[in-house]
């Protein structure tokens, strides 16, 4: 099963005004997009007319919708928790870049998932291979991704 909706706004699109359609589909395991969704709407009884990245505040009982600063927060909050480090945004996308090259997503479907634009997604696993490498050496299944992060020398 797949979901297919609609941000008014990302930041690919902010400038265009007409936002984008993203989808997510099942995936085995703890990190399944679908199984987070219904677990969201459930929790905090979401409506048709609220946003859907809404939360109820555990104190006001309102619907708020989620910020860039509020999932931050919430984000260091469990990382703390966690004895975790402080995780930044990108390191979330180095996360994400290793989850999809580990079950053997292709980098042109990485790619256009994560909306990278031109050679900016070469670029970018360029700049963390020494963060993936270690990863990326047990599997041979990856070895496309050397040849993108460490080229052969001329």
């Amino acid at each position: 099963m797949a979901w297919k909706f609609h941000l008014p706004q990302t930041k690919i699109s902010q400038n265009t005004g007409h936002g984008e359609s993203v989808q997510c589909a099942h995936q085995d395991g703890p990190s399944n997009p679908i199984a987070a969704l219904e677990n969201h709407l459930r929790i905090n009884a979401i409506t048709p007319d609220k946003h859907l990245f809404s939360w109820s505040h555990l104190t006001s009982k309102k619907c708020c919708p989620l910020s860039k600063r509020e999932l931050t927060n919430q984000i260091n909050k469990l990382a703390e928790q966690s004895n975790l480090p402080n995780l930044k945004g990108h390191s979330l996308r180095i996360g994400r870049t290793l989850e999809y090259l580990l079950q053997g997503v292709p980098f042109d479907v990485i790619q256009s998932q994560g909306c990278w634009a031109g050679n900016a997604f070469s670029l970018y696993l360029c700049k963390h291979a020494t963060i993936l490498a270690p990863y990326l050496q047990a599997s041979p299944a990856l070895e496309p991704f050397t040849w993108y992060t460490q080229p052969p020398i001329c």
